[in-house]
């Protein structure tokens, strides 16, 4: 813990990339590859530059890589990364051969935010704001495409995450639900009322477990499309695939995360990640008149209910910490150390460090009574414009920011 928060401590606006010549906007998603060796960066005029983290050398730019903005990117391994962008198309690269695109997947009608991928099945996993999740099978890949199918439908769909061991799906909403797939099964296709749905309440922080009663959703509407009064309607439960003393496969958890000072107010669930070993989310939240902003960390509880149709709440709120007003109507988006022991928080024209207490333990080390802010480690400013996104290197005590004026910036220990 010391010789962490030592190198964290002592970090330094290192060097910051930018290519004046071109006008690339903004920069929405920033990812390393998993050994570290290139880091790609998702901009706003259809563009992903693609720099060696170590030297700060810039190595390639996909001047055309979509039609439209570049929203976010993963890497499937070393050499094969996928992006997605505003043109409602995936595109699949390989490091090897930059100058042409492995192929692009077509399937979703709006905006694509989001992909994850399943390292164990080789699924690549997408989502937009056509409100669609979609399964892509990359082990049939060829130019034309990959075989795909519609896997999960709601409104307002913001973030969608896969946890770790790819146990649960997480979906986050503009209308403040966080929708969580339990038991996850990414080969079954799930259609509207299909799905066995536990009933959807507030999450708490660790003060309010022992209260007797629980806050339902909001009157915001419910994110799931169906016909009836709402998730919580028992007659979507299929009776034959609960199991004895667990919740069957995919079964769907709707929840209002609890942020501070929000209780009766609407929020927005913006930015969504969770932490390296499964044991927590991380969630941006602004309020619905955009006036405010909290980090929140949630405790994943574990366990099935007692009995199925019981209510049920698998996040506890342990940490959190307001935000800067700044950017408004950007989304933000913030990170877990590859370790879990930090956050690193897009504030206003620079980063925050942050950590569970002031020793960088580890959450399981030292989890709240009640909600607890979260520490402020150290604050990098380096930036002249608002900070959208930042990211941990998987294999240096390296960090990287960008911005809305298109600068990406590095952080490293100097002594």
């Amino acid at each position: 813990f010391g010789a962490m928060t030592g190198l964290y401590g002592a970090i330094q606006p290192a060097d910051s990339v930018s290519l004046s010549t071109r006008t690339h906007g903004a920069v929405f998603n920033l990812e390393y590859s998993p050994d570290g060796s290139v880091l790609t960066v998702a901009c706003e005029q259809t563009e992903v530059l693609l720099f060696d983290p170590i030297s700060s050398k810039h190595i390639k730019t996909l001047s055309e890589a979509h039609e439209d903005c570049v929203n976010n990117i993963r890497f499937l391994d070393n050499r094969l990364f996928a992006t997605c962008s505003d043109d409602t198309t995936i595109a699949l690269w390989d490091l090897r051969k930059l100058n042409t695109k492995v192929c692009t997947l077509h399937g979703h009608t709006s905006w694509v935010k989001n992909i994850e991928y399943d390292t164990n099945t080789r699924l690549l996993v997408t989502s937009g704001f056509d409100g669609n999740v979609i399964i892509w099978d990359t082990n049939r890949c060829t130019e034309d495409g990959c075989p795909h199918k519609k896997f999960f439908h709601t409104r307002f769909l913001m973030r969608m995450r896969l946890t770790p061991d790819c146990s649960k799906m997480l979906i986050s909403t503009s209308s403040g639900y966080l929708l969580i797939l339990h038991d996850l099964d990414l080969n079954k296709s799930l259609e509207v009322g299909s799905y066995p749905i536990l009933r959807a309440r507030r999450t708490t922080s660790s003060s309010d477990i022992t209260s007797s009663g629980s806050s339902g959703p909001r009157a915001v509407g419910s994110p799931c499309h169906q016909n009836d009064s709402g998730p919580l309607s028992e007659k979507h439960l299929s009776r034959s695939s609960q199991r004895e003393g667990g919740s069957p496969r995919n079964s769907l958890e709707v929840l209002t995360p609890e942020v501070p000072g929000e209780r009766d107010r609407g929020n927005c669930i913006t930015s969504l990640q969770l932490h390296p070993k499964g044991w927590a989310t991380l969630l941006r939240c602004s309020s619905n008149t955009d006036d405010q902003e909290w980090t929140c960390v949630y405790e994943f509880q574990e366990g099935a209910p007692v009995r199925p149709v019981s209510p049920r709440c698998s996040l506890r709120l342990t940490h959190c910490i307001e935000e800067a007003n700044v950017g408004r109507g950007y989304i933000k988006e913030l990170c877990f150390s590859p370790d879990g022991r930090m956050i690193s928080s897009p504030h206003g024209f620079g980063i925050r460090l942050l950590g569970f207490d002031t020793q960088c333990r580890e959450l399981v080390d030292c989890l709240p009574q009640e909600a607890s802010p979260l520490r402020e480690i150290r604050s990098l400013y380096s930036h002249n414009d608002v900070v959208l996104t930042t990211k941990f290197s998987p294999t240096h005590c390296q960090i990287a920011s960008g911005c809305l004026s298109g600068r990406v910036s590095l952080y490293q220990p100097k002594f």
